[in-house]
């Protein structure tokens, strides 16, 4: 016989066996026992929750010869046809794949005829939300005025896709995420029926995991006991074999990152690396522990309840978590949430985890509040530490600045060529006929003089940027021309570039413009 993996082989076949969904559970047996069962529902919620389960055994007690409590007795003629698939009054329809508006057209006409055995015709139709606009149009009428032996079950994650009208016409059971508590249990239970050993602790972690899907928690825990067949399955094996990360490795990186330690905490996912960890996995699990270090941080009693850690986890966070003020928590987790987000489309995973840790250890790259914070902080530790020392004239009080004497203009001797002045003074006919993007650049910049015969435009400041691109023989030329044929004057054209440390008095003579040039205004 073929092996069944543990979710198909463990899924819930009466109420009692559903777990972490209590409120809708007694609500739909409340109904059994009082016949006051509707003809549409609509159950919504994440994956592995119990949505179908639960559709199942529903359609299974609205049809069982005796029920007990409400739920099937799973023994009667009835109850067995359904659970083989031999029972024609429940079917059970994806979606997904019979999405058209001739698949409800067909049960359309099905459902004029009354079911050969049991008290209902029970549609179970999986991801509805999955139906076109013309086949959810056509369920429409149906739902609306059913036969009276007909029932709905509609299942899907996704209840926002659902037309308005259909879930008018439902009564809707909202399937919420299971608790860690609740998987770990069913987890250990099912453990001891299948006869293996398991550790408690890693038993926690596929709970955690599972991220509130019991399907998920069952799936994670076949693989691991697959790959440790006959063997205890211990909490080192699990973390092996999904890629994860122990939390230790996690205290670790917390102190160096809070420490401001570069090398160490790249050092750190370097050992992750080498060991095969899934990074992913290793990202979402590093935000979760910051979490838990910021609950432990801003809370003013216990904690146990909202975080699953043992006692000494517990102390090390509280230890953490004096170092380190909760804004800048709040900062890490920012961080590295943006590169969670990021790492879902890049094929250089490791890159940008090593980019995101540099950022939480040097946060002067980065210039909002919480960086700044981060940045006192790590100053502040220093001080402390004896690493950092303060200038003594930083602390020595107020001083009156002594006021420097302004450093004169050096005045030149030789007047400025007629022509130049000129052409200076008629720079804005000249600038009209300048092209893009050099007409940008020369905005900027400066006229001097050299020779008797020769126009230096100097480049300097933000200006400087324009220098290279036209300083070249092709735009000198142009300027050239332009000069030649507007203003009618003969002179020669040269780019010069003011260094940065460098003042523009001292080394060249500035000619500026005699006339209050308003035809430059019309450039802009």
């Amino acid at each position: 016989m073929s092996y069944t993996a543990l979710y198909r082989k463990f899924r819930p076949t009466t109420f009692e066996d559903v777990k972490g969904q209590e409120h809708i559970v007694q609500t739909l047996q409340n109904q059994i026992k009082a016949n006051r069962i509707g003809h549409a529902y609509l159950f919504c919620g994440t994956r592995g929750t119990g949505k179908t389960s639960v559709a199942k055994i529903f359609a299974r007690a609205v049809n069982c010869e005796n029920p007990v409590n409400g739920s099937p007795c799973n023994h009667c003629p009835t109850c067995q046809a359904i659970n083989n698939g031999s029972a024609m009054n429940v079917m059970e329809i994806d979606a997904a794949s019979n999405n058209g508006v001739d698949n409800i057209r067909q049960i359309r006409e099905e459902i004029q005829y009354s079911p050969s055995s049991g008290k209902f015709t029970v549609y179970i139709i999986d991801e509805v939300h999955m139906l076109s606009i013309g086949a959810f149009n056509a369920l429409l009428k149906t739902l609306e005025e059913p036969p009276s032996y007909a029932m709905f079950i509609l299942a899907t994650t996704e209840p926002h896709k659902i037309p308005i009208t259909i879930l008018s016409r439902c009564q809707r059971y909202d399937f919420k995420r299971i608790t860690i508590d609740t998987i770990a249990a069913r987890l250990s239970e099912l453990m001891e029926k299948e006869q293996i050993e398991v550790e408690e602790k890693a038993i926690r972690y596929v709970a955690k995991a599972a991220d509130g899907s019991m399907r998920d928690a069952l799936s994670l825990l076949d693989q691991c006991i697959a790959f440790y067949l006959g063997q205890k399955l211990t909490y080192d094996n699990v973390l092996e074999v999904l890629g994860a990360v122990d939390q230790e490795v996690f205290s670790r990186l917390t102190r160096a990152v809070i420490g401001g330690d570069t090398v160490q905490s790249i050092s750190i996912l370097d050992e992750m690396v080498m060991q095969g960890r899934e990074l992913g996995q290793f990202v979402n699990d590093f935000i979760w522990y910051l979490r838990n270090l910021m609950l432990v941080k801003t809370s003013d009693g216990s904690v146990e309840d909202i975080i699953d850690a043992s006692a000494e986890r517990l102390e090390a966070l509280k230890s953490e978590a004096s170092m380190v003020d909760t804004d800048i928590i709040m900062r890490y987790i920012r961080v590295l949430s943006e590169l969670s987000g990021q790492m879902k489309y890049s094929s250089q995973k490791r890159v940008l985890i090593e980019i995101a840790l540099i950022k939480l250890n040097q946060p002067a790259m980065e210039r909002d509040m919480g960086s700044l914070n981060n940045r006192i902080a790590l100053l502040e530790k220093k001080i402390e530490q004896g690493d950092f020392v303060v200038p003594q004239n930083a602390v020595a009080g107020p001083s009156v600045a002594t006021p420097q004497p302004a450093k004169p203009k050096k005045v030149w001797d030789k007047a400025v060529p007629e022509d130049i002045q000129y052409v200076v003074n008629n720079w804005g006919a000249v600038q009209r006929h300048i092209s893009q993007p050099y007409k940008q650049f020369l905005n900027g910049a400066r006229f001097s003089v050299k020779g008797e015969d020769t126009l230096l435009i100097v480049f300097e400041g933000y200006a400087a940027t324009g220098y290279g691109a036209c300083n070249k023989p092709e735009v000198i030329e142009m300027l050239n021309t332009i000069i030649s044929d507007e203003i009618k004057k003969q002179v020669k054209v040269e780019l010069k570039l003011l260094e940065t440390n460098q003042n523009f008095n001292d080394y060249y003579q500035e000619v500026i413009s005699h006339i209050n040039m308003e035809v430059e205004e019309e450039d802009f």
